[in-house]
């Protein structure tokens, strides 16, 4: 969880909560499980783990649990961590890898936003149009799309780059469609990281402000049923897909109107949704364990 220096949050030690870092074990070593699968698959050894750890470690005791009106010192940020004095004051203002989303995939995010909410570029259903390169007037195209949200590229080069990607095709009458590949990223595609850190960090951080606080302050909720044969569980993840499309445009769209009246500002604000199906050994088979949480 991250907080303002000088929060109640932020002021708040483990020693208050004697039994936190007891129930933390079990939920941790099954969160971390497949981001250690993910480490081991894409080359991360455990020393590089532990000195980045150990980077997290200082930089979020130093920040984000300073007291408000004292200067944090390396014996508290030790005390915080259980890091040696000396490795506090050698990683102190190093800073923790913090990535800003690319330039490249902050305007590509915010072309394909406005091509699946405004209603001048899609159709009744609500559906991206194929759009011509160029039209004349206010007839919707693609230059037009791009313009719409960015004068400082030309709408050219994000075709090129689009096309590049897989991101859009050319269709038969020579105009340019959106296509699934938009919305996954995939292959070499260096979005993906992008995406996996942000999406990731704000699951957890939602779940974990949660379990922190006096009641619940973000919706994290979750349907799930165990001991399914296979066809259902593919039948459901199928379903769940469109069930979550059809929600993450509806929110898209919503969300494109009112940025269009707004002032503008600091807050930052993500609706994300996952999907997830695989064998759980946990339960016997034809079990039926179901339940919402």
């Amino acid at each position: 969880m991250s907080a303002k220096p000088g929060s109640k949050a932020a002021n708040k030690s483990a020693s208050s909560e004697p039994n936190a870092a007891a129930k933390l074990h079990a939920p941790l070593a099954r969160l971390l499980r497949p981001l250690v699968r993910l480490c081991i698959r894409s080359g991360m050894t455990f020393p590089a783990l532990t000195q980045l750890l150990r980077e997290l470690f200082v930089n979020v005791a130093e920040h984000d649990f300073a007291l408000e009106g004292k200067e944090q010192t390396d014996s508290r940020v030790s005390l915080l961590t259980g890091i040696h004095r000396k490795e506090v004051a050698r990683l102190r203002g190093a800073g923790a890898p913090v990535h800003e989303t690319p330039a490249t995939l902050s305007l590509t995010s915010a072309v394909i936003a406005r091509w699946l909410a405004a209603p001048e570029f899609t159709d009744a259903k609500g559906e991206p149009l194929p759009l011509p390169r160029t039209a004349e007037g206010d007839a919707p195209s693609f230059e037009q799309l791009v313009a719409s949200v960015t004068k400082d590229v030309r709408p050219r080069a994000v075709l090129d780059e689009w096309l590049d990607r897989e991101l859009v095709r050319i269709n038969g009458d020579d105009e340019i469609e959106l296509v699934e590949a938009a919305f996954v990223p995939r292959g070499e595609d260096d979005s993906k990281w992008h995406y996996l850190g942000r999406n990731l960090h704000d699951h957890i951080a939602a779940a974990a402000q949660n379990v922190s606080g006096p009641a619940p302050r973000f919706l994290e909720r979750a349907v799930h049923y165990n001991g399914l044969s296979p066809k259902l569980a593919k039948r459901l993840e199928a379903r769940s897909r469109e069930l979550a499309m059809e929600a993450l445009k509806t929110a898209n769209r919503e969300a494109n109107r009112a940025l269009a009246k707004d002032k503008g500002g600091d807050a930052r604000w993500n609706f994300g949704i996952y999907v997830y199906s695989e064998g759980d050994a946990e339960t016997p088979e034809g079990s039926g364990e179901g339940g919402q949480s």
